[in-house]
């Protein structure tokens, strides 16, 4: 499933900006889950959240959270694999709170859970340095570290 997930976003001409493998605490965990603290499925969620490692990326494209949300499908994984089957959710989710995948549901949100899980990374800086060489193509996918580079760089990254 996971190199499975990883075809999909590059068949779906995502970038990968940066990606890092990280186990969630019960607190960071409380924390990116926040808005949904008054739901019936938090504490389920939470649980699950902090069960493991999962991988987390910052990915790229036009219309990158719509384009995402779409490839993911929907929430509910029993709908998702009736009504959209092919999506990530419809072929890899299990239950709802163990879906696969998550997606932010706007940019802001976006801005936010990219704030909480990469905490070095600047989005103003990459939106006006980088951004435009990514928007042109000017960036290769280094395999091993699966993030693309700026070609620049990337031409001494052994892929």
């Amino acid at each position: 499933m996971f190199q499975n997930i990883r075809d999909i976003i590059l068949a779906n001409r995502f970038y990968v900006v940066q990606t890092t493998s990280i186990k969630f605490s019960q607190e960071s965990a409380r924390t990116f889950y926040q808005e949904h603290k008054n739901k019936f499925f938090y504490h389920r969620l939470v649980s699950f959240m902090t069960s493991g490692s999962v991988d987390v990326h910052i990915l790229a494209r036009e219309d990158a959270v719509t384009a995402w949300r779409v490839l993911m499908g929907p929430t509910k994984v029993y709908q998702a694999q009736f009504s959209d089957p092919n999506t990530i959710r419809g072929s890899y989710g299990i239950s709802d709170t163990r879906n696969a995948t998550h997606g932010s549901d706007s940019p802001e949100s976006a801005a936010r859970e990219i704030a909480l899980l990469f905490p070095t990374f600047d989005l103003h800086v990459w939106s006006q340095y980088q951004e435009p060489s990514f928007r042109a193509g000017k960036v290769e996918l280094c395999l091993n570290t699966f993030v693309h580079k700026l070609l620049d760089t990337a031409r001494t990254i052994k892929n």
